[in-house]
């Protein structure tokens, strides 16, 4: 199964250092590329949902951030997303 935290557990001599569409974690070290971003303003929150590809592939990183600066993260493989998509749907269905 893909880790997408098992990139940080390398040593600082793999890093090859940030450049343009690459953020980096607060250690200063490379975690992922990114491939496309969303942003949804939704009432008293933002959410950020990123495409993302590290060396041991691609996942979705889906942030949220509450007007009092609370941030919370999930990341799941893209393998993954075809369980989501059903269970939202669903869930809408009962709103």
């Amino acid at each position: 199964m893909f880790d997408p935290m098992s990139d940080l557990q390398g040593s600082p001599a793999s890093d090859t250092g940030a450049s343009a569409g690459v953020r980096a974690p607060q250690q200063g070290r490379q975690f992922a590329d990114d491939l496309h971003s969303i942003t949804i303003h939704a009432r008293q929150r933002t959410f950020y949902v990123d495409l993302k590809q590290s060396s041991n592939g691609k996942f979705f990183k889906i942030s949220e951030k509450s007007r009092g600066g609370q941030k919370t993260t999930i990341m799941f493989d893209v393998e993954d997303l075809d369980q989501f998509i059903p269970a939202f749907q669903e869930m809408k269905s009962h709103v």
